[in-house]
């Protein structure tokens, strides 16, 4: 635990000190957000964090990541998932070509689970949807970086402290410079590669758990342990069917939108978000730890 705690320390600092430097490549490199339509920011935001947190996770993975399987797959799928959302970042692809990557990265995760074929396939597909999730959530300053904060807490109270602590540290490192004051943004790059973090560490850590339950109860658990951005993700895209848009045209109809154009501040926004998060992730393990389902 001693180690756990250096390194989470270590990993905090590398993203509290690197991050400016990612802003000012940014600048350079002018892989900049500007203001205006769906935005609300009123200055041109450098989107250069995704590189901090990319780096910040290679860095654990390399000195500090378990010596089996799941840190190395991991770590290849996430620069896979990184990059395509930094190509994206920079020039805009299409959304259905960045969703086939990302369930080419989740089946890249899966493949080495000892589960049968359906669940394989069922948590790839869940893996895919939450790393874009946590890229559709990303419209608000911190909220984002905050879930994915509440992800590891949760995750680490529930399974390996000595993994997710210091996913934490790094996350935390980088929300000092996206809130409440923002000097930088995650882009797609930084977004995509947290939800597919999340989402593969998670499988690995509950697939045992899972082995004999039914489709319809691990899409259950699935979908509590997606939290809130799986939930306004699935909301987001069903409201768009039904008025006959584009699953995935962006829009302000999201749940943090909604919240602030009803009238609450962004820090009430953003803590009333991650509380439901947290409630719902402590429901999600709680119900797989009983083993309510099998």
């Amino acid at each position: 635990m001693y180690m756990t705690y250096l390194f989470t320390l270590v990993i905090f600092s590398w993203g509290v000190i690197t991050t400016p430097v990612s802003i000012s490549l940014a600048q350079k490199f002018r892989l900049l957000d500007k203001p205006g339509g769906r935005k609300k920011h009123n200055f041109v935001m450098p989107r250069g964090a995704g590189i901090v947190l990319w780096s910040g996770y290679l860095l654990w993975a390399l000195f500090n990541g378990n010596s089996g399987v799941e840190v190395p797959y991991v770590a290849t799928g996430a620069t896979f998932v990184f990059i395509i959302g930094y190509m994206d970042d920079m020039h805009p692809l299409p959304p259905l070509l960045r969703l086939i990557f990302h369930l080419i990265s989740a089946l890249w995760i899966t493949t080495p689970l000892p589960v049968p074929i359906w669940q394989r396939a069922l948590l790839s597909v869940w893996i895919a949807g939450v790393t874009n999730a946590y890229n559709m959530i990303d419209g608000m300053d911190g909220l984002c970086l905050s879930m994915t904060l509440i992800t590891c807490i949760a995750s680490a109270i529930f399974g390996n402290i000595n993994l997710w602590l210091p996913i934490a540290g790094l996350v935390f490192g980088v929300l000092l410079w996206n809130f409440p004051s923002p000097r930088t943004f995650l882009g797609d790059g930084g977004s995509t590669l947290l939800g597919y973090v999340c989402a593969s560490h998670i499988s690995w850590g509950i697939f045992s758990e899972v082995y004999n339950m039914n489709i319809i109860f691990l899409s259950l658990i699935l979908v509590l342990l997606g939290g809130v951005p799986v939930l306004d993700t699935l909301v987001a895209m069903t409201r768009r069917v039904l008025t006959g848009k584009s699953p995935f045209l962006p829009d302000r109809g999201h749940a943090h939108h909604k919240l602030q154009d009803f009238g609450l501040s962004k820090i009430t926004t953003l803590l009333l978000l991650i509380s439901i998060h947290f409630f719902i992730l402590f429901l999600g393990y709680t119900l797989l730890e009983k083993k309510f389902f099998i």
